[in-house]
């Protein structure tokens, strides 16, 4: 008897606000459309009763894939995953993304996990499938995990391979209406190079890519971007390098590109301070006329004490606030990321910090920041320090649903002093405009509103007195007046029942 072509991809659910397509399953996917599978995406955030689609369209597939990354993904993975155990139980699920690459054992002994797909999984899980359709056994697939007789197999490793080795991404399975409807604005992500040549001491990039840059050259970027933005009317590209910023002249390159194409897109991208600090004024104003609106750096904190904990001696602030005013003068915005309560990190370096963040945001009109908390992610350098630290990571794959940097508690961080942080990082939202990907819902009204309440926001931060913080009520009512407004993540998917078995 012939076996099923079709696999069924699900995406859990992560910020709704802000989504599109998810770039991890339409890479593996063009291997296996290549091969004859048939491919179904279901996407929680723009699939009304998710679930039963997913148990619907499970019922003539060969397999479940689904991706994700550590927190509260988790989730709706777990909930998900049981459902289809609990109609069939010998029904495969292949687990892949940054989470089950980074913990793939404790990932893998979860009941309701088959399969788990480690690294670049374009070939890996080709080969999985093909097994699984056969009925042989996978001990040869390089890259994954399994289980046989209730012990957990993993074969070899498979050796990384650059980016221009590996197949174009499925773009023609995203609903990409859908999304627009969603979020307010037609966008997609585009990956140019994998991994940084630093070594952070809270990233998880070398966990998984070693650190070895490599990246598309100029001509690709421009043809496939040109290509892409057209083909589905997109109005914006987030390029998700890690470090688009390493090559510079391939930088350039792509700008000159772009302009001669006529690119009419708008594109953003990631790139560490020191690296942005070389630009000249001319390189930005060209990277403007290309189309790049944003760059967005990780500062990280204004202490230098927690730089130096932080792994990032090779950041000088002085760079950070010249780069700022070159960015500024020729309209790109500078957007920098805050890691607060690192290890070391105390009231005066936090103190640093905020007068840091005040000082940028006055200087460069147009200037933003993006806070989070501490969160020890598998795979970073600084998870080996996590038992000085005193603090216990989960044992379970389920219990990684709570690590989400929002919401972070830590030994050093928690009651009273996690509450006043979480104000502060509120004050922070509202004293300075904010550009987020979705598209600006607000009324008039809402955004005049928002603008007067900024000025006691910053009051507060610069005095650091966040008592009776009537602003952040005020600053509520007014996004609930929004039309469409949710929350970035739904509070729902942080609550512990949602991972109750299934009935």
């Amino acid at each position: 008897m012939s076996r099923s072509k079709k696999i069924v991809f699900f995406f859990p659910s992560f910020a709704s606000s802000e989504a599109t397509a998810p770039l991890g399953i339409l890479a593996v996917a063009t291997p296996l459309l290549r091969a004859g599978y048939r491919v179904c995406l279901i996407d929680s955030t723009i699939t009304p009763n998710y679930k039963s689609r997913v148990l619907e369209e499970a019922r003539d597939a060969l397999c479940l894939g689904i991706s994700l990354v550590t927190g509260p993904m988790i989730r709706e993975t777990v909930d998900i995953a049981r459902a289809i155990k609990a109609w069939r139980p010998d029904f495969p699920i292949i687990l892949g993304g940054w989470h089950p690459s980074l913990l793939p054992k404790q990932t893998l002994e979860a009941p309701y996990i088959d399969y788990v797909v480690r690294g670049q999984g374009e070939e890996s899980l080709l080969e999985l499938v093909a097994h699984i359709e056969n009925g042989s056994a996978p001990d040869l697939v390089a890259g994954i995990g399994f289980k046989r007789g209730g012990k957990l197999v993993f074969p070899p490793e498979r050796p990384l391979k650059p980016i221009v080795d590996m197949p174009p991404k499925a773009y023609h399975l995203a609903d990409f209406d859908a999304y627009e409807r969603e979020c307010g604005r037609r966008w997609a992500m585009y990956t140019s190079s994998f991994a940084c040549p630093y070594n952070c001491a809270y990233c998880t990039n070398a966990g998984v890519y070693g650190r070895k840059w490599n990246a598309l050259p100029a001509e690709q970027f421009v043809e496939e971007t040109v290509d892409l933005t057209r083909r589905y009317r997109l109005e914006m590209l987030w390029i998700v390098d890690d470090n688009f910023l390493v090559d510079l002249d391939r930088a350039r390159a792509i700008s000159e590109g772009l302009v001669r194409a006529g690119a009419e897109f708008q594109w953003s991208i990631q790139a560490t301070t020191n690296l942005t600090a070389r630009l000249s004024l001319e390189d930005l104003k060209l990277l403007r006329r290309s189309g790049l609106r944003q760059i967005c750096q990780g500062a990280e904190s204004g202490s230098p004490k927690v730089l130096k904990a932080m792994n990032k001696n090779f950041q000088n602030f002085q760079t950070i606030y010249e780069s700022a005013a070159r960015c500024v003068e020729a309209g790109v915005q500078p957007s920098f990321n805050i890691i607060f309560a690192f290890p070391g990190e105390g009231p005066r370096e936090r103190r640093e910090t905020i007068r840091f963040i005040l000082d940028v945001c006055r200087r460069f009109r147009g200037a933003e920041f993006w806070t989070s908390i501490f969160t020890p992610y598998p795979g970073s350098p600084v998870m080996d320090k996590v038992a000085e630290y005193g603090i216990e990571t989960p044992n379970t794959f389920e219990g990684w649903a709570d690590f989400f940097p929002r919401y972070t508690k830590l030994p050093w961080l928690n009651g009273r002093e996690h509450q006043q942080l979480q104000v502060m990082r509120e004050y922070l939202r509202i004293a300075f405009d904010r550009a987020p990907i979705a598209a600006d819902r607000r009324t008039r009204f809402t955004r005049l509103a928002q603008k007067c309440i900024s000025l006691p926001a910053r009051w507060r931060l610069d005095t650091g007195f966040y008592s009776f913080p009537a602003e952040l009520w005020l600053n509520d009512k007014l996004k609930e007046r929004t039309p469409g407004y949710k929350p970035v993540v739904d509070a729902r998917r942080l609550e512990p029942n949602a991972l109750e078995p299934a009935c």
